[in-house]
């Protein structure tokens, strides 16, 4: 991928491989703990807090925003998107009243807080506007539809929309395998 765009410095992260794009306009919190794999391309407004283990041939488009803090994991297999406008949360508040909330609360005073990875494996995908929450699993395959929210792991090559996200249609898969084997995956 070729740009003019100014980047974001990719030295700052655990490792990161070619032929990758991070915008100059994202906000990395932890860079130490984000790897990145070949082929990726990060748009402009991402924000993410958490640890992240960024696959091959991934685009998360603009204005994505993953949270969880340093505890909270995102996992991105090959060939996994996010689109524009997603919210991945990794860990969350679990304002049941048992303490105080929010990031700036000594830990002795702090509500329960869930932390939990969601992992995307390969060829999962999720659409515009998309809420996933803690200890999601998308399976290879799934992909979730525009302004959904996700509360439980996916079933393979499913396609999920709604609030919460239920699945209605089954996935064709034998292209996009092809065309991952020809690339050498």
């Amino acid at each position: 991928m070729s740009t003019l765009s100014e980047q974001y410095d990719k030295t700052l992260l655990r490792s990161c491989g070619n032929d990758v794009f991070i915008s100059a306009n994202v906000e990395i919190r932890r860079p130490q703990l984000v790897s990145v794999g070949q082929h990726v391309a990060i748009d402009t407004g991402f924000y993410l807090t958490t640890q992240a283990e960024i696959g091959d041939y991934i685009h998360i488009a603009p204005y994505v925003t993953i949270i969880g803090g340093a505890k909270g994991l995102l996992q991105m297999a090959d060939f996994a998107t996010i689109a524009a406008g997603s919210r991945i949360i990794c860990g969350s508040d679990g304002h049941m009243g048992v303490g105080l909330v929010g990031p700036t609360i000594p830990a002795e005073f702090q509500d329960e807080i869930t932390h939990a990875p969601v992992i995307f494996e390969r060829f999962a995908s999720v659409g515009t506007n998309v809420v996933v929450m803690p200890g999601v699993t998308l399976a290879e395959g799934s992909v979730v539809g525009a302004c959904s929210m996700i509360t439980k792991s996916t079933e393979p090559w499913t396609i999920y929309i709604g609030i919460p996200a239920k699945p209605v249609k089954i996935r064709p898969r034998a292209k996009m395998e092809d065309y991952a084997r020809q690339l050498g995956y």
